[in-house]
């Protein structure tokens, strides 16, 4: 199969759903990781250029993507300034058939950030438009993915229908996330707290609600037309 995980900025993914994009690769399948925006202000490094922030940052994206094979899908926005308007829209169209994905991730519309909320409800818009030949872009049509919402960052407000149980890629999934070096001090500074820390508090958490030791948490995005479900995931439960 071909998968598709659609986030706001560089981490976004490896957080809420690292681990369950490393058991798909596993299993052999293809792996896309789309990012909306440069990251180009997460730094706070006094001089730090935004060009340079960004540079650094699609090359951490990059090395976090290579762990498991992955390809970055780079769409170029600036970092906290994402808006759904027709041009947003047309990019995020362009991601979506460039995978060509069977499943897609999307975060939720319900997190804690606008870029994030943005970013999962554009996805969402565009889940139906990337099938529609006459909605015209740089590429082809492509078939509607079954689309899973991703966790919140540290689950606020997000109730998972379905758990992924990545206990066996932990360590792949803390290196992906440790792959964004330049965001170790950043967070530190702006949330006094380790960047892989609440990551791992979450999976932990995550995985005591679905049974194992270290877990994510989904919901299946239930508009029509329904495509498929559950079935399309690692190994996991049910809520």
């Amino acid at each position: 199969m071909r998968v598709l995980a659609i986030a706001a900025h560089p981490d976004d993914i490896e957080w809420l759903c690292g681990g369950t994009l490393a058991l798909c690769a596993q299993r052999g399948d293809e792996i896309f990781i789309a990012i909306a925006t440069n990251g180009n202000v997460g730094s706070g490094e006094p001089g730090a250029k935004k060009d340079e922030i960004a540079r650094i940052r699609h090359e951490e994206a990059k090395t976090s993507a290579a762990v498991i094979g992955a390809k970055v899908i780079w769409m170029d926005f600036d970092d906290e300034f994402l808006f759904d308007d027709r041009p947003t829209r047309e990019r995020f169209i362009d991601a979506i058939r460039e995978a060509r994905p069977d499943i897609m991730f999307v975060l939720s519309e319900n997190d804690y950030h606008p870029d994030h909320r943005l970013a999962g409800s554009i996805a969402r818009d565009c889940r139906i438009p990337v099938s529609v030949p006459l909605v015209q872009t740089n590429l082809p049509e492509t078939p509607i993915p079954t689309t899973f919402i991703m966790d919140t960052i540290m689950g606020k407000g997000f109730e998972p229908e379905f758990y992924v149980d990545v206990t066996s890629v932990m360590d792949i999934k803390e290196k992906m996330l440790s792959s964004h070096v330049s965001q170790v001090a950043w967070t530190e500074h702006m949330y006094s707290i380790g960047f892989t820390e609440n990551m791992n508090v979450q999976a932990r958490f995550r995985g005591v609600q679905g049974g194992f030791k270290f877990g994510e948490g989904f919901r299946i995005l239930q508009d029509w037309p329904s495509t498929g479900g559950y079935e399309l995931l690692p190994t996991g439960k049910t809520k």
